[in-house]
């Protein structure tokens, strides 16, 4: 079942079984807000066991990309378009958030990011290989993120 995040009044519903919980309600609800306030888009997820097709697809970009597999249960995706841009996202149950933007018309503008929740670490299969900037959001508190450019076609 599909669920409209509510950026005003932050919930944790889908997210229940994650150690950071609160956090990563807060940093799912910062990317609601984002694309409400630039794209007037309702920011929407489905459970991961759901959502097959967006999780095949965020799998095999960061496998083919970087080969990188995470350890870590899936709870929800995202997919959906905005203007020229097709955007999926993953949040997992150990606080992390993979999102894919993909611009349709443009291949220099393709490209994976990472979000950590606040509280969690670093996971294994991202150490070391980047480097994470930090962003405050009084939503989700300090977000670390990171990201890479998608060099091939999906």
């Amino acid at each position: 079942m599909s669920y409209i995040v509510d950026f005003k009044n932050v919930s944790t519903v889908g997210l229940e079984s994650s150690p950071v919980a609160e956090a990563l309600a807060g940093l799912r609800a910062n990317e609601a807000r984002y694309f409400m306030n630039k794209y007037k888009h309702e920011f929407t997820v489905v459970p991961a066991s759901e959502s097959q097709g967006t999780l095949d697809y965020v799998n095999r970009i960061l496998k083919d990309e970087r080969d990188i597999e995470f350890a870590a249960k899936p709870l929800e995706t995202s997919s959906f378009q905005v203007e020229n841009i097709k955007m999926s996202y993953v949040f997992y149950e150990d606080g992390l958030s993979v999102n894919v933007m993909y611009t349709i018309d443009d291949t220099k503008k393709r490209a994976v990011g990472f979000k950590l929740s606040d509280g969690m670490e670093v996971p294994k299969e991202l150490e070391g290989k980047f480097k994470f900037a930090r962003q405050k959001s009084k939503l989700a508190g300090t977000i670390r993120g990171s990201y890479f450019v998608i060099k091939g076609e999906y």
